[in-house]
């Protein structure tokens, strides 16, 4: 039977709400905060009824405290005040529902019983999320391996509270849709997930995009504009390739984090920041740290729980896995039915991937649409998944890459640029758009990029 707990300094109203609900529920009652607080342990309640105006400490001091201690027992408030505003935040303070004093018996309980059976189903489908995760399965990711499994399991508990959250991993592993997941786990879930690539944006830009500006801050601003900070509010701001952030945007991030304030570009007063702040990076941040290049007071405040994916090539028994899923959604998009034979399937568990599970889907997606038969072969594959002679394995050879011979690094960084943008590019047909989208940097900056390395399209 479930426990529902009365907080009432008032008798008559917590007789009233007890004979209302005993027939169907166990009943407590505590008259204080202070009351309920001490006994929450040992009652264990189901659903809370909660009042407002108490001597001492108030109902929603009370319910801000259940929230922040993690505590995420359905709460019904139960108050005479009979405001817009006091409902309002009683339910930014994390209630339920609201119900003023004065109600009908029968509206009570049914209010009761629709938290209660809303609770129940959330424990179901919290039992089936963690069933899945058990099984190699985090929301839209999949991996089966230990490796896999562990960063799914610490990445569902911590999802429910409100930490800050540092992921690593190379390009390619998923980072943002671990980033995604978590939100949606998370009790901000109904609030924006306001997604920031520190890496595509130019330096001249990214404060503004971070913090927003007002009207004439500087040449341009012609109307004042909300930054991602702001528009992230009551959600999640994630903030992808923290690690290619210019050091002035680090200091003012920081600011941010520790303060829960912001100050748009050219203004003068602060403005409240109630955002979770998740940040992911492919780049070694203590050897960063050491270069001066990444502050570390920043990555201390960043890496209260620490998450890693694993590249692809350090996991190869889940290459099968995600190959058949990734067939089976391409199949759907592009209309097509097919399978990899056992040879492909083979040829696809050998190869590296130094593009990691972004390269291997890719790479299925292309053998679906150039397959002749339902059945596709290594033939059907990209070449240098057929030849094993990806980036990472050539370089790991010392062949087939001349940068790798160069005296000067800055020659050997030159060629390698012109040799990987013009890999992508030819990948992508030649689409500007859709190669940055890819590689994570902003169509603006790309061009750039092509233009300061002289890379054209054959036959411009």
């Amino acid at each position: 039977m479930p426990t529902i707990l009365i907080v009432d300094d008032e008798p008559a109203a917590r007789y009233g709400m007890r004979r209302a609900l005993e027939g169907s529920y166990k009943v407590c009652e505590a008259g204080s905060a202070q009351e309920a607080r001490t006994g929450l342990a040992s009652i264990r309640p189901d659903l809370i009824l909660l009042d407002l105006s108490m001597p001492g400490e108030d109902g929603i001091t009370f319910l801000r405290s259940l929230r922040e201690s993690g505590d995420a027992t359905p709460v019904l408030v139960v108050s005479a005040l009979d405001t817009a505003r006091t409902a309002v935040d009683a339910l930014r303070s994390g209630a339920a529902d609201y119900l003023v004093k004065g109600f009908d018996i029968s509206e009570l309980r049914a209010r009761a019983a629709n938290l209660l059976r809303q609770a129940e189903l959330g424990a179901e489908n919290e039992r089936l999320r963690r069933e899945l995760v058990a099984e190699g399965q985090f929301g839209r990711m999949l991996g089966r391996s230990p490796a896999m499994r562990r960063t799914f399991e610490m990445a569902d508990r911590v999802a429910s509270t409100d930490a800050t959250v540092l992921i690593l991993g190379e390009s390619g592993t998923g980072k943002d849709l671990l980033a995604q997941e978590i939100h949606a786990r998370s009790p901000r879930a109904q609030g924006p997930f306001v997604a920031v690539n520190c890496a595509a944006l130019p330096e001249n830009l990214i404060e503004s995009e971070l913090f927003g500006y007002e009207k004439g801050a500087f040449t341009g601003a012609a109307q004042q504009r909300k930054g991602k900070f702001e528009l992230a509010s009551g959600g999640t701001l994630f903030l992808d390739e923290i690690g290619d952030m210019n050091p002035v945007t680090q200091a003012k991030v920081l600011r941010a984090i520790e303060s829960r304030k912001i100050e748009r570009l050219g203004g003068s007063h602060s403005i409240d920041a109630d955002v979770r702040i998740i940040s992911a990076t492919h780049r070694d941040l203590p050897a960063d740290i050491s270069a001066g290049r990444f502050r570390e007071d920043l990555y201390y405040r960043l890496r209260v729980v620490t998450l890693e994916l694993p590249p692809l090539r350090a996991h190869k028994e889940d290459i099968p896995l995600l190959a058949d899923a990734f067939l089976a959604q391409l199949s759907v998009r592009h209309g097509r039915s097919g399978r990899l034979s056992p040879e492909a399937m083979e040829t696809l568990s050998r190869y590296d991937w130094p593009g990691n599970v972004r390269e291997l889907r890719h790479a299925i997606e292309r053998a679906l649409v150039l397959a002749h038969e339902n059945e596709m072969s290594v033939s059907d594959l990209p070449e240098e998944v057929r030849k094993n002679s990806g980036v990472a394995i050539a370089a790991r050879n010392g062949e087939g890459n001349s940068f790798l011979g160069e005296p000067d690094f800055r020659d050997a960084k030159h060629k390698f640029e012109i040799a990987y943008l013009k890999r992508k590019l030819e990948e992508n047909r030649w689409n500007v758009s859709r190669t940055a989208a890819e590689i994570g940097l902003h169509r603006q900056s790309l061009q750039e990029k092509l233009r300061e390395l002289g890379i054209q399209r054959p036959g411009k």
